[in-house]
């Protein structure tokens, strides 16, 4: 089985992938996590250098005692557009064989952290031919049996997470809404406490697990 969350920085991805991992494993399940940056992207690793140098941000994660001014996914002139059309396409391409590795590997779940929908939802979605593009990389990439959104109030995540600037910050959170519709069965985890999510996961989670096309069952 494919999962994969997704959302804005700060939402709290991070702790909802491991209270899942930690309760499947201990309801019997073997697991793997595969996070986009470092097992998907293309040449991620020139991409962040390439970043740094061109656009001068700041490096690292924020914290509430350290915030950051991060200038990457934030930057949207159009070169930078145009260029991200490409490399997310070489991107989507590259998840179709992860994808594909994932699903012949031991690991009865695999968790992604992060997806195709968290570097599309870089894009400007206001313009049509970003649309235009969001909905062939759809096409293309591979739909996860479970498609996570964690939503998160923008104040909020910004004051966990202060790495990008709270205009970014609202209308990142805006595009990921408007994926989770394109995406059509992605489970939407409203904003609020960390069990409240953890809960709703689980539940999303049990009622996929029990379908019989699964093969799985509980212990």
């Amino acid at each position: 089985m494919i999962v994969s969350f997704s959302g804005i920085d700060g939402a709290g991805k991070s702790t909802q992938i491991r209270e899942l991992e930690t309760w499947l494993n201990r309801s019997g399940f073997s697991t793997k996590i595969l996070t986009f940056w470092d097992d998907v992207v293309v040449f991620s690793h020139y991409r962040e250098f390439l970043s740094n140098r061109v656009f001068k941000g700041d490096q690292g994660i924020g914290s509430p005692e350290k915030p950051l001014n991060r200038r990457d996914k934030n930057v949207t002139s159009w070169p930078v557009t145009a260029l991200r059309f490409c490399l997310y396409f070489a991107d989507a391409l590259n998840l179709c064989v992860c994808v594909h590795s994932a699903r012949k590997s031991d690991a009865d779940i695999v968790i992604f952290d992060r997806y195709i929908y968290d570097e599309l939802a870089n894009l400007p979605l206001h313009r049509s031919v970003a649309r235009v593009f969001v909905w062939l990389a759809l096409k293309l990439a591979p739909t996860p049996d479970v498609a996570y959104f964690v939503d998160a109030d923008p104040v909020a995540a910004f004051a966990r997470k202060p790495e990008y600037p709270l205009p970014f910050l609202r209308r990142n959170r805006e595009a990921y809404i408007f994926l989770a519709e394109l995406a059509g069965d992605a489970v939407v985890i409203e904003p609020g406490c960390v069990a409240t999510a953890r809960m709703q996961i689980r539940a999303e989670m049990l009622q996929k697990l029990s379908q019989p096309q699964q093969g799985f069952a509980l212990q």
